[in-house]
């Protein structure tokens, strides 16, 4: 009850002012109160615990993976098909067929037209969604649990059974090739494919899963169909179920709608394909543009390094929070940038590591400098402190656990542990392994996975303004690319 909402007893003589007055006169007044001290950050208090639920898991004669959690909060349960080929497994010159063909899958399955499979998604409350990257693509729903069964047979229909039609094919390629041309005008997406095109070449991570005009072209429906009787088989998939379910009747549901699914296992792509040797500089010219899009970096290592919870740490004190030294130095010191990060893509084999900003065009060559000066400052000229390995660490792991909140989330998480073949306990573990980190293994990681002598730069922006001072930072003449980059 709140001083306002006091009322004198009847008969007590005393206005409603006055009880008022009596009750502020008893209240504790500024004086009492301690004053926050603003100079410094709170003091960190313990990390909380948190333990990433069990998984109950089995597998089909086909050779499917079933992986259960059982979580009955809510009535719902959250249905996901990881199946672990990507853009990666593109035939040369054919890139973009995996993600196409992705696309194919609810264009009609199973007998259904594709009106029909979405008006049944609908009738169960649900809709599909899909994506892909390099190293798998996914089908996913969340569906009410007494309904799961209904969803999951449509699932496998998409994923076993499509329609694969040449008039659907034609549709959906025209769509594509559509979003390609938009994209010609993004100057962070024209960097985005320019940059792995510069770091791998030929190599199967050199293209993003849309892949090219030219590429998409050439393409035909007998190529999807051949890509999904090669690639989609149950032999290197894993069907995750998080929410409220029983694992033996996801299991049962599972046998019914994917039991005679079949298919060989098709080859990887070799371990270790050659990379190329990019020019340390290189502009794609965008007259007139009022900022620079950069991309700095090389390719550096693959998710299975034992290394990787140290480089987490490294990483989110040299680019990967607000509070890292490159977004300090180039947005809160210098003013080039609204925010500049650094990350390393985890990936089944070696992916990048890449510092990624947008700049005032004014700023481009110093941004440069002053960001490969971060770079190699972290490997031991300017060696990660203390405190700012506690900062970094307590931003990677104080909010840790809203990252399993939902149905949803946990199954990205289980999705993570079947593409990588990662441990169970891996989520359970990250805090306390990351908190582990010294500054001292910090400093070892960013020497052994930083090479400022490897790093390739590209600039998407106005050549002609900044072409001179390009060519003054010590990296050889700028190599000017095609725009014509999708």
């Amino acid at each position: 009850m709140n001083d306002h909402s006091v009322q004198p007893s009847a008969g007590s003589g005393s206005s409603r002012g006055e009880s008022r007055d009596e009750n502020l006169r008893s209240s504790p007044t500024t004086t009492d109160i301690k004053q926050a001290d603003r100079s410094r950050l709170p003091a960190v208090g313990p990390t909380p615990g948190f333990q990433f639920p069990p998984i109950d898991k089995s597998s089909l004669r086909n050779g499917l993976r079933v992986w259960t959690v059982s979580r009955s909060t809510l009535p719902l349960v959250t249905l996901t098909l990881v199946i672990r080929r990507g853009a990666a497994v593109d035939p040369p010159g054919k890139e973009g067929l995996a993600a196409l063909t992705l696309d194919m899958l609810d264009e009609g399955s199973g007998g259904r037209s594709a009106i029909e499979m979405h008006e049944e998604l609908a009738r169960l409350g649900t809709r599909l969604d899909s994506d892909i990257g390099s190293d798998a693509m996914m089908l996913s729903l969340t569906a009410l649990s007494r309904v799961a069964d209904g969803g999951l047979a449509i699932m496998a229909d998409m994923a076993v059974r499509p329609s694969l039609l040449e008039q659907d094919f034609d549709r959906v390629r025209q769509l594509r090739l559509h979003r390609l041309k938009q994209l010609r005008d993004v100057p962070s997406a024209v960097a985005d494919r320019a940059f792995v095109r510069l770091l791998y070449g030929s190599h199967p991570y050199g293209h993003t899963p849309l892949g090219s005009v030219a590429a998409l072209t050439a393409l035909s429906v007998d190529d999807i169909q051949a890509f999904h009787r090669a690639q989609i088989c149950p032999a290197d998939a894993t069907l995750i179920a998080v929410g409220d379910c029983d694992h033996q009747a996801i299991l049962d549901f599972a046998d019914a709608a994917f039991g005679d699914w079949s298919g060989a296992l098709a080859g990887d792509q070799p371990p270790n394909p050659s990379l190329p040797d990019a020019a340390r500089i290189n502009v794609i010219a965008r007259a007139g543009a009022s900022q620079s899009e950069l991309r700095i970096g090389h390719v550096a290592v693959a998710r299975h390094t034992p290394d990787y919870h140290a480089i987490v740490a490294a990483n989110a004190v040299l680019g990967g929070q607000f509070t890292s030294r490159i977004n300090l130095n180039l947005r809160e010191d210098k003013g080039f940038t609204y925010g500049a990060y650094t990350g390393f893509d985890f990936r089944r084999l070696p992916g990048p590591f890449t510092l990624y900003g947008s700049v005032d065009t004014a700023a481009t060559s110093r941004a440069i400098a002053e960001s490969l000066g971060e770079i190699a400052a972290i490997r031991g000229p300017r060696p990660a402190s203390a405190p700012e390995l506690l900062l970094a660490v307590a931003g990677l792991t104080r909010g840790y656990a809203r990252n399993f909140e939902t149905v949803e989330q946990v199954a990205r998480a289980v999705m993570q542990l079947a593409l990588y073949d990662l441990p169970d306990d891996h989520f359970s573990a990250f805090v306390p392994r990351v908190e582990a980190v010294t500054p001292e293994e910090v400093t070892r990681v960013a020497q052994q996975y930083l090479h400022p002598d490897r790093l390739t730069t590209l600039v998407v922006g106005d050549l002609d303004r900044i072409g001179t001072d390009l060519a003054g930072l010590g990296l050889g003449e700028p190599r000017v690319l095609s725009a014509e980059v999708v």
